[in-house]
């Protein structure tokens, strides 16, 4: 795996204990803003719906090594580095089958305006800052807006850095 710096403090959950875990990426550019892109309308969970990148760790993988595969299969960008863990949450989409799930801010390495989407998982994306992450409200359920915090998390880490 490519070099990646990882700031002071960031510790990785221990992946190898059975459960499912979930690696989520809040990428950042230069002009501090975050990566969103929108799941196609045939996806099983939250389809139509805005999202940042991650996804299942596989077995075998540590939680950083599922970060970096899952950056690059969604957007074709390597992770350069870990700045910050913005949030924990643990789900379940209605499988039955709890996701523990860790979002982490991160840089990449690539070019950023030219993100090679999965065409069949994917459908645009969006570069956001404070002015548009209401933007990402569509299609969901008003209850159901941990994406939102998500990245508002991610640009608060921002500020702070």
């Amino acid at each position: 795996m490519d070099r990646i710096t990882v700031a002071p403090g960031i510790t990785f959950p221990d992946t190898s204990d059975g459960r499912t875990y979930v690696a989520g990426a809040v990428i950042t550019d230069p002009r501090g803003r975050v990566f969103t892109q929108r799941r196609s309308p045939h996806r099983k969970v939250f389809p139509h719906c805005w999202d940042i990148v991650g996804g299942h760790v596989e077995p075998g993988e540590s939680m950083l090594q599922g970060l970096a595969r899952e950056v690059t299969e969604e957007t074709g960008w390597r992770v350069s580095e870990v700045l910050a863990e913005l949030f924990t949450i643990d789900w379940d989409p209605g499988d039955g089958l709890t996701r523990h799930e860790v979002d982490y801010l991160v840089r990449v390495e690539g070019d950023l305006q030219a993100p090679q989407l999965e065409q069949d998982k994917h459908t645009e994306y969006m570069w956001v800052d404070d002015s548009l992450v209401y933007r990402l409200r569509d299609e969901r359920d008003p209850g159901d807006y941990f994406i939102t915090d998500i990245v508002r998390r991610g640009l608060d880490a921002l500020r702070g850095l």
